[in-house]
């Protein structure tokens, strides 16, 4: 019997093996991991305003970072990866500085006793090297704070209200605070001057936001009324029952909140959904 043996080029054989290769390759190009520093973004309403902040969130490690890793005064990206990016939707004010709606980037100078924080015009800057000073639209003094452990640097909203806010950095045992505060009360009397003719809900709502604000009775009288002239329903006949109980005269306020109650007991039962504030005003001003 003869054997008979192919013989192939040694280009042919390497192309077998490197065809073999190639999807291993592919796999491993293609193969997914968590970053170091995971990108965030967190958000917060102030009043009519949102305050956004997006950022990467680097981990301490078993590392010091105030002083080693973060060296103290000396330009920081305050995170990680890309500058931090804060982005305000309607004018504000920082500290005690204006700062224009737009997105900034949000730079630290850490120092042992005290920190200046930066908001610089340009929002999209890959870290430090590209930061001019010429660009900063702020820069102001904030005090750090001793805080408990947290491994991973983030970015906390605290002390929110309708006009003000506090932007919290915080990573290993320290805070650095931006305080913020919105054009709220502006804000709101621009869009009562600007109310439309939209039906009595608005000028209800506009009176109520007056009424729960403790702001300028007198002119939210003036819109209830207004929604009352196109409609009587127990909510907006209520809100002026509270507002005259508000200036002080809870006698005068009595006979519309039993209007209101009244008016409310012809809807459905799921409709009235001020039923029980009703009832307590009844019991509190001392209506018969």
């Amino acid at each position: 019997m003869t054997t008979r043996y192919l013989l192939f080029p040694l280009s042919f054989v390497f192309g077998l093996a490197a065809a073999a290769v190639a999807p291993t390759l592919a796999q491993a190009q293609q193969l997914e991991l968590p970053r170091p520093s995971p990108t965030a973004k967190v958000s917060q309403m102030v009043g009519l305003t949102e305050v956004s902040v997006e950022y990467s969130s680097p981990a301490v490690k078993g590392r010091k970072i105030w002083g080693e890793l973060i060296p103290l005064d000396k330009l920081w990206r305050a995170g990680a990866n890309a500058a931090t990016k804060v982005t305000f939707s309607k004018d504000v004010t920082v500290g005690d500085k204006p700062v224009p709606a737009g997105s900034y980037a949000l730079f630290a100078i850490p120092g042992k006793d005290s920190w200046t924080l930066i908001l610089n015009k340009n929002p999209n800057q890959g870290g430090t090297g590209q930061y001019k000073q010429e660009l900063d639209q702020l820069r102001i003094t904030a005090q750090p704070q001793a805080i408990a452990m947290r491994e991973r640097l983030a970015y906390i909203f605290s002390g929110t209200s309708e006009s003000s806010t506090s932007l919290d950095l915080e990573w290993e045992k320290l805070r650095v605070s931006l305080p913020i505060k919105a054009n709220t009360d502006a804000q709101v009397q621009a869009s009562l001057k600007s109310l439309e003719d939209g039906g009595w809900r608005p000028y209800n709502s506009a009176a109520r936001y007056l009424l729960e604000s403790k702001k300028d009775y007198d002119r939210a009288l003036r819109l209830v009324d207004r929604s009352l002239g196109m409609k009587e329903d127990f909510f907006n006949v209520f809100t002026k029952a509270q507002l005259l109980a508000a200036k002080g005269k809870p006698s005068d306020g009595c006979a519309l909140a039993q209007k209101a109650k009244s008016l409310g007991e012809k809807e459905k039962a799921d409709d009235f959904f001020m039923a029980d504030e009703v009832k307590k005003a009844l019991a509190d001003w001392k209506c018969r």
